[in-house]
């Protein structure tokens, strides 16, 4: 009796900063393997290379390289995880088509924290890189902001940019994220 193939998957993570997409992406390619794309990653290290272009542009080129290396990581028949807070249609429409050119499983994954106090502790108490806040109203440096961190990020979680299959929304607020992290994975092996 053969082997089934493997289920291929691509995940595209989603939530405010301080959420704890990374750690989630994190565990999940340790339990799924594959290739984590990080999009703070990417973004720092083009503002460092790049630091007379501005912020927004570097961004934009950020989105285009992830892209690009998670379409790379499917032609080599990676699981592909793309961890970024995914705030806009077109990232979600590039995530979708290239999963469907690929013929991967898609999924949209969003770690969610209600409480934006805790947020800006956890912004505050990390390592930032670069391209990272350091606090809810603390933009990255050279990141153009009007000082409204706190509005545009209540705006955001009232109004998430969701596809309308495979969406797993995880409280991250509380408890231990390897606990969210098995909801996630029944969730993923539910028929």
């Amino acid at each position: 009796m053969s082997n089934p193939t493997p289920r291929k998957m691509l995940i595209q993570m989603s939530g405010a900063p301080g959420a704890g997409k990374s750690t989630m992406a994190t565990l999940l390619q340790r339990s799924i393997g594959g290739l984590v794309i990080d999009h703070d990653i990417i973004r720092s290290s083009l503002l460092e290379d790049y630091s007379n272009v501005p912020f927004d542009q570097v961004a934009s080129s950020a989105y285009r390289l992830q892209s690009a290396m998670a379409d790379q990581a499917a032609k080599q028949g990676l699981n592909v995880i793309i961890d970024s807070v995914c705030n806009y249609q077109t990232v979600l429409d590039q995530g979708s088509a290239l999963a469907e050119r690929h013929g991967y499983e898609y999924w949209y994954v969003e770690c969610r924290v209600e409480d934006v106090a805790l947020l800006d502790e956890r912004l505050r108490a990390r390592n930032p890189m670069r391209s990272q806040r350091t606090g809810i109203n603390c933009p990255p440096a050279g990141a153009s902001s009007s000082g409204r961190g706190e509005d545009v990020l209540r705006m955001r979680m009232a109004n998430p940019c969701r596809p309308e299959m495979n969406v797993i929304v995880v409280n991250t607020s509380t408890g231990s994220l390897d606990a969210s992290l098995d909801a996630v994975l029944k969730r993923m092996q539910a028929p």
